[in-house]
């Protein structure tokens, strides 16, 4: 997967297109010509041409297009007109056929996927399905190419990590294809190759490949040229070779096919946003050639970072000579890494000063006469001698300040390293060497003890005290990693967190002391009080000892109390479980608001706009249960639903979670008075009453077409029927009127009135002046017409006038055989509507444009009432009724007036007591803010498991949903706090940014762990505890903060820092990945800590059994330095006499291994001059560890030759003289020095003890006669064959005696 595309055998990332092939040729034929005849005209045209044969004239997309435009004109561009007849000839359930068959096929390793937006492809199936949702009907002439748009940035790289079926979809090449030709060129491809990750090899798509800046060389710079420089996407598993012939084709496929080339790795802070880099830089800037190999990018695990320079040879001839440019160390060096020029920008998120602009700052070293220890580092004081070699002053670092480069979105893996890398505990069993003696390579829960030696050598880099460099790029940890841990693979972002767990677990058995695990049965609760309690606990922890017993037990492991009680027989079940971690909740977990609308049954209620507050994690299920409470009524009546567009689009079932839905969603929760059948555990009766949704409609057109279906309006509601009211139209008809009533104004007139009993009569006050009244009738005739007739009530005559009037009426009225009384409905008026029946496919009438969709889908009474039982109704059906024109607009307006008598827009708003105060406890909680000891009793807090959660209650033989409680029973003496500030649902991913605060000193968990308070209330009962195994009950339980691991911005675009306390130094440094920065422990209690690391404050050791191991490991290396022949030790080597510094490249003064601890003959600080500790105690080198027998096992390396780091050293016990190799030899004393020659004895050959291949003496001048020219410098030096082979240019005098074993250059 190369881009551009290589000759390689790996698939490119660039779709080709076939069609375009010869136009492509004839295009670079073109360019080719247009350069060769004019190379000053086409430097007028484009300033990279300035020299033709030096830099290859770039392609550019307007000459592409302008070509495909001729090659149209002249008829031979038929690319379009083919995707056009391919489209043509496909059907669009075809192709959703097509595409989804492809889908299912498993990915194989080797070939090429295509990353397609989720947005997309979900508008691309609902045009294929012809589906109609809230945004209505996509047509395929409207879906457009695939738009890969948000997914990527600018730049066209992927912008987050990527979840399928959720941001995006993954589909094979042939799909890719099709969609092009389909739909045109898409925006944005995405191509990427599935490759093989992890010891199994399972095929895996590579999300994120790793993506080089790559520069082209140049003689000198162009004014004006603005082009940047390119971005080459490659894969992991690509070869070197294949990935340098990716560079060069990026400028120019022919020439990289044709010339010869030469690729330059470069300091990443050297590289600028231009094309062209010039010559004079990269002498200046550092450089270092990448040369063919056949290795990968994973297996060399080269840095997304870093950046590369193409050259090409000119007039055969290159334009640089690598002997002019300054080589490029991996690691760089503290005195000669410079901080970032001022045009570059500096580290991400920087806070404070730049670390290394303060090292540059320290004119004079700085001498610490503390005491050392072997197993305890201090800083180094480092003098370098005057003359030639002081042009690069060396400059103290202090151990534990190294800082570990970033290889693309590794900043997870470096903050979490640098927070373990100063666990001090940890870092003594490490540095001691114990950890060699506890591997546990045969362990099949372990890592063949790989994980524990890179880890082991990786923070003995950190805390080598005389370590030039300033940074370290973690390469082979992570290659490491990724063998047994295939999710850190490649270079995307992950969870810190996750890595600390699988790091801690891994460390933890691969060091696992219990070379065979036994079975062993966990105990349960059988009852009892406080003491039985403790033994149980104790019973656990020893059972769980048996099979897990490591320095990560020791150090970071508890234990908590699990408490359930079951809800129907208060069983009580209490198990005790390990944790290495305490994952807290936030009590501000972020609240899903929403509007719910309320609708009783009772029609004397109101219906009601309820504002709800839920956690985000909560279900439908949760909302009912909430209203129900509210409202005083049974939450299994309550049916929820969301309303669009006059129908119910979707069933709000147990199963919908909250945060689903947007803040636009209309929700609708209506109260039935029966069971509303919506929950999971509702079991169907045979008695079990209808519940219809109704759709108000408008009556069909006079001659409907087939596809037509209603027009819908207002808001659809239920009915409920029962069985005895489905065999009766009528009865049907009057359970939909009867729930109309609450939609209208006019909900009176939906009855027949007739006049009661005249003693009903309630006195009329009868005015006697004011203008003259009019009486109106309305009236509703059988076509639905309605007319409104108004009679003038006569004026106020004489007594007589109205009295005759009075009679008239009465006589009238008798005469109808009617008296005069309060009005009493007698029905419902009949013929209001009608009513159409269609059954659906899902219940509650949900689905849009599922019903109603057509007129023929619609039955009559008479097809229904062929049933044996007669009952009409079927489930899922649905009631469309329809209006005429004049019965709508008299009920419920019209919709242009806004609906004027429908009551559907006229809710009325209820806030619940409940609600009101938790809003106020959440305003002030907010301006209170969240401790530390808040997350802590949330985490204990008691709370109901769900359903989806239901634990077997042995006493009632089912499952329950039974209370759960956590409690802490035994802290460990590390404590690591996972503060759980992300949120990981179906639909969202989020984060949670309060503020928490949390002590820096003495976190006091003294009241919260069950071991010692059940002990104390034992104590106090006279139980012996001692007997127990509770110990030291009255020392307080107080940790201090030295670590805090912290995550800044949001998922998918965020960035780890660590903070961390020297143990060393007693300093706190910020550590920004390479950058490190000296700080304060205030600084790290910010809102963005995400893990936190405390150590238990006590007066006894840490650690336990590693402890004592540690503490054996030191009286072991005291007593063979003890049993050693003590000598003088010279002093050092003044810088006048010619002491090199260890920083030079052609000299080291202690064995080049990794860790190259100070280790003196006492107690006193350590100097240069000190002997290092026996070699069978040193823990090894990481270049040590590659040799080692596992290590080459585990890694697939086999058998490695020994190379020039490697030296053959003597036991320096086993000579009886001091083993330093830094001090000068004191020939006159010393007469048991190797380099002691006495008359008459024989000279000491060195060869017996030093391989001629593998060190010499340098600067050595020994006098046969014993005497020493004190102008002479007889510092001896050992150095490897490497060293030797770099220091040819030295002129000093080498004597050496005859029987000397010879030398490389004398060979």
């Amino acid at each position: 997967m190369l881009t551009p595309p290589s000759p390689s055998s790996s698939p490119s990332l660039i779709p080709q297109d076939p069609t375009n092939s010869r136009k492509r040729q004839r295009s670079l034929s073109m360019q080719s010509e247009a350069s060769s005849s004019s190379p000053k005209r086409s430097a007028s045209q484009d300033p990279q041409s300035f020299q033709s044969n030096d830099i290859p004239v770039l392609s550019s997309p307007a000459n592409d297009h302008e070509i495909d435009a001729y090659m149209a004109e002249q008829g031979e561009d038929h690319g379009k007109a083919m995707a056009s007849d391919a489209k043509a000839d496909w059907a669009p359930a075809q192709k959703l056929h097509f595409v989804e068959d492809a889908l299912k096929k498993p990915m194989q390793v080797g070939d090429t996927w295509y990353i397609v937006s989720r947005r997309w492809y979900l508008r691309w199936k609902k045009a294929m399905t012809g589906e109609e949702d809230k945004e209505g009907r996509v047509e395929e002439k409207d879906v457009g190419p695939v738009d890969n748009t948000p997914l990527c940035d600018q730049r066209g790289q992927v912008t987050s990590d990527l979840i399928e079926h959720v941001d995006c979809e993954f589909v094979p090449e042939e799909v890719w294809a099709k969609l092009k030709e389909w739909y045109g060129e898409p925006k944005n491809p995405l191509p990427r190759k599935v490759i093989a990750r992890g010891i199994v090899q399972e095929p895996f798509l590579e999300l994120r490949p790793p993506s080089f800046k790559v520069h082209l060389l140049a003689p000198a710079s162009i004014p004006g040229q603005t082009m940047p420089a390119k971005e080459v996407t490659v894969s992991s598993t690509d070869k070197i070779r294949d990935v340098r012939r990716a560079f060069a084709s990026a400028f120019s496929s022919q020439k990289a096919a044709t010339v010869q080339y030469r690729v330059w790795k470069i300091a990443s802070d050297a590289s600028t946003d231009q094309l062209l880099f010039p010559v004079d830089t990269l002498r200046k800037c550092g450089a270092s050639l990448l040369e063919d190999d056949d290795n990968t990018v994973g297996d060399e695990l080269v840095d997304s970072s870093e950046v590369f320079v193409v050259e090409f040879i000119t007039r055969d001839k290159w334009m640089v000579d690598p002997a002019e440019v300054t080589p490029l160390s991996d690691g760089a060096p503290a005195s000669s890494v410079p901080p970032p020029p001022s045009t570059q920008p500096g580290p991400l998120f920087s806070s404070g000063s730049d670390f290394f602009s303060k090292l540059q700052t320290k004119t004079a070293p700085v001498v610490d006469t503390a005491p050392s220890s072997a197993f305890k580092p201090g800083p180094i004081t480092t003098v370098s001698k005057a003359g030639p070699s002081a042009a690069r002053p060396k400059v103290q670092r202090e151990p534990g300040t190294l800082g570990l480069g970033n290889m693309g979105n590794t900043c997870f893996m470096n903050s979490a390293i640098q927070c373990l890398a100063h666990t001090q505990e940890l870092m003594d069993y490490f540095l001691s060497g114990v950890y060699q003696e506890e591997l546990n390579p045969d362990n099949p829960l372990g890592m063949h003890g790989a994980v524990a030696q890179a880890f082991g050598a990786l923070v003995s880099r950190i805390w080598d005290p005389e370590s030039p460099m300033s940074s370290y790029t973690p390469r082979e940890f992570k290659q490491t990693l990724q063998r047994f841990a295939p999710q850190f693979s490649g270079y995307q972002q992950h969870d810190s967190q996750e890595l600390v767990a699988f790091l801690l677990d891994g460390l933890h058995e691969d060091l696992n002391r219990v070379l065979k695990k036994p079975y062993v049965e966990k105990p349960d609760w059988e009852g009892g009080g406080d003491k039985e309690l403790v033994e149980l606990a104790n019973t656990s922890w020893e059972g769980y000892m048996k099979r897990n017993d490591s320095v990560v037990v020791d150090l970071f492991q508890g234990q908590y109390q699990s408490t359930l009680v079951c809800p129907e027989c208060s069983k009580v079940s209490i198990t005790f479980d390990p944790f290495m971690y305490l994952t807290l909740p936030l009590p501000v977990q972020k609240k899903w608001h929403h509007d719910v609308l309320y609708i009783p049954w009772d029609l004397e209620k109101p219906h009601l706009r309820v504002p709800v507050e839920l956690s985000r994690n909560s279900t439908f299920k949760d909302v009912r249960q909430l209203l129900g409470r509210w409202m005083e009524t049974n939450p299994d009546n309550l049916l929820t639903l969301e309303v669009f567009s006059h129908q119910f689009y979707k069933n709000l079932d147990d199963t919908i979670l909250c945060e689903d839905m947007s803040d636009s969603d209309v929700i609708v929760c209506f109260e039935l008075p029966c069971n509303s059948q919506q929950s999971r555990t509702y079991k169907p009766q045979p008695d079990d009453p209808f519940i219809v949704p109704v759709f108000p409609c408008e009556s069909a057109p006079s001659r409907p077409s087939y596809r037509s279906g209603p027009a819908l309006f207002g808001y659809p509601f239920f009915t409920v029927i029962n069985q005895e009211q489905a065999k009766d139209p009528e009865a049907i008809y009057d359970a939909i009127v009867s729930r109309l009533q609450r939609w209208t104004v006019h909900a009176r007139d939906l009855f027949t009135w007739e006049a009661g009993p005249a003693d009903d009569m309630e006195p009329v006050h009868i005015p006697i002046s004011g203008p003259p009244m009019v009486d109106s009738v309305t009236e509703i005739k059988e076509n639905g017409e309605v007319v409104t007739v108004e009679e003038a009530i006569p004026e106020e005559g004489d007594i007589v006038d109205e009295k005759a009037t009075v009679v008239r009426e009465a006589d009238e009225d008798d005469d109808m055989g009617l008296n005069s009384g309060v009005p009493r409905k007698v029905g419902f008026k009949r013929n209001l509507f009608s009513i159409r029946v269609q059954k659906g496919d899902h219940p509650y009438g949900v689905g849009y444009n599922t019903f109603g969709s057509s007129y023929s889908r619609f039955e009559t009474w008479e097809q229904r009432a062929s049933s044996k039982d007669g009952i009409l109704l079927r489930p899922n059906d649905a009631f469309f009724v329809e209006f005429d024109e004049g019965v709508k607009s008299y009920y419920f307006g019209e919709e242009r007036s806004n609906w004027e008598y429908a009551l559907w827009n006229r809710w009325e708003d209820f806030v619940h007591p409940e609600l009101a105060a938790s809003r106020k406890a959440a305003s002030s909680q907010k301006h209170k803010g969240i401790t530390l000891q808040d997350c802590l009793d949330e985490f204990t807090k008691e709370e109901k498991l769900g359903e989806d959660d239901l634990w077997y209650c042995p006493s009632c033989k089912k499952h329950q949903q039974a209370t759960k409680r956590f409690d802490l029973w035994k802290v460990p003496d590390v404590l690591v706090v996972h503060l759980k500030r992300f949120s990981n649902s179906r639909m969202l991913r989020d984060k949670i940014d309060t503020f928490v605060d949390f002590p820096i000193e003495g976190l006091d968990l003294s009241d919260m762990v069950g071991e010692r308070l059940v002990g104390r209330k034992l104590r106090e009962q006279g139980v012996d505890v001692e007997a127990l195994g509770l110990h030291d009950l009255d020392e307080p339980l107080l940790y201090d903060l030295f670590a805090v691991d912290e995550h800044i911005g949001g998922l998918g675009g965020g960035h780890y820092r660590a903070y961390a306390l020297n143990h060393a130094t007693g300093k706190w440094y910020h550590f920004d990945d390479s950058y490190v920065t000296v700080s304060r422990p205030e600084a790290a209690v910010n809102a963005n800590a995400y893990l936190l690391f405390y150590r238990r404050r006590t007066g006894h050791p840490l650690g336990g059994k590693s402890h004592v191991k540690i503490e054996e490991a030191r009286a072991h290396a005291r007593a063979q330095l003890d049993s050693a022949p003590r000598e003088d030790v010279q002093l050092p080597t003044p810088p006048s006499e010619g002491s090199l510094s260890r920083d030079e490249p052609s000299v080291i003064s202690n064995p080049p291994t990794v860790l190259d601890w100070p280790t003196p003959n006492s107690m006193s600080r350590s100097s240069p001059a000190s002997s290092p500790l026996p070699l069978d105690d040193r823990p090894p080198s990481f270049d040590e560890a590659l040799f080692d027998p596992v290590m080459q096992s585990s890694l697939g390396l086999g058998e490695i030759p020994l190379g020039a780091s490697q030296l053959e050293l003597p036991d320096p016990l086993s000579q009886g003289s001091p083993s330093s190799i830094d001090a000068e030899p004191d020939l006159e004393d010393d007469t048991d020095s190797p380099f002691y020659e006495a008359e008459g004895d024989d000279q000491y050959n060195a060869g017996e003890d030093f391989s001629q291949d593998s060190v010499r003496l340098r600067n050595a001048v020994f006098k046969r006669d014993g005497s020493v020219d004190d102008d002479e410098d007889t510092t001896d030096v050992m150095m490897t064959p490497a060293e030797s082979e770099a220091d040819e240019t030295d002129s000093a005098a080498y004597e050496m005696s005859e029987d000397a074993p010879a030398t490389k250059e004398d060979a």
